[in-house]
């Protein structure tokens, strides 16, 4: 299979189709559940599918672990890559690596004003023209709105995609029926998307529900879920 021919195949084209046509420059996006559901990986996935398609993705983890980080990468698109039988893998892989760049940031002790800076230092003086940020495991509920806002402007200013991946720090906190904390409630405006992500035993798969889309907050299931077994989106 050509990359051309994977592009259009692939579950994330139903990913989009459930947004409307994606996410959108100068908007947030976030996945949200409980720990272990999967939300680095199917971070992972939206970012190499942006890759296959020639976007620029500078992935921010926040865990203190880049090479984790990097190994998802690899792991996704090794999956993707022989699932299709991508012609040159090997070469293409080497090719996106280009249009990636993985930062590490302490949340604890770095600011949000010192995390943005050095994103606009990549992209304006190191001409990385990035069309997308994830942001991974950044402690949003723990997070003030005025840097959620901050990060919002950027987005703007930037005409950037931002996507986070969230989990609740504290514990002993109560969730939604789509896998979203209570403690989410409070940045709901600033939230341009928000996906819940809840293990159904039953069906042995991630549900992801669009819990918000822009100013409509109609919970709905989307077009796609996560697999377990292989932590990749999937139609």
């Amino acid at each position: 299979m050509e990359i051309q021919e994977l592009n259009e195949l692939s579950p994330l084209r139903a990913f989009d189709k459930s947004l409307n046509g994606g996410l959108g420059k100068g908007n947030l996006g976030v996945l949200v559940s409980r720990h272990g559901v999967g939300k680095t990986a199917c971070l992972v996935h939206l970012a190499t599918d942006k890759l296959f398609r020639n976007e620029h993705i500078i992935h921010v983890s926040f865990s203190g672990n880049v090479e984790h980080v990097i190994s998802w990468y690899k792991e996704v698109f090794r999956q993707i890559s022989e699932n299709k039988d991508l012609e040159d893998a090997s070469d293409i892989y080497n090719e996106i690596l280009a249009n990636r760049v993985v930062m590490n940031f302490s949340q604890e002790n770095v600011s949000v004003e010192k995390v943005l800076s050095s994103l606009e230092t990549l992209i304006r003086q190191g001409s990385f023209n990035a069309d997308a940020v994830m942001f991974d495991g950044y402690h949003l509920t723990l997070a003030s709105e005025e840097d959620v806002r901050k990060i919002k402007q950027f987005a703007l200013d930037m005409r950037l995609e931002v996507w986070f991946s969230v989990s609740p720090v504290k514990m002993n906190i109560n969730y939604d029926a789509y896998g979203v904390p209570e403690t989410m409630l409070k940045y709901e405006e600033l939230i341009d998307v928000l996906i819940g992500l809840k293990y159904n035993e039953d069906m042995d798969k991630v549900i992801m529900t669009l819990v918000k889309d822009g100013e409509s907050l109609d919970p709905k299931p989307m077009q796609v879920k996560l697999d377990p077994k292989t932590m990749l989106i999937v139609d």
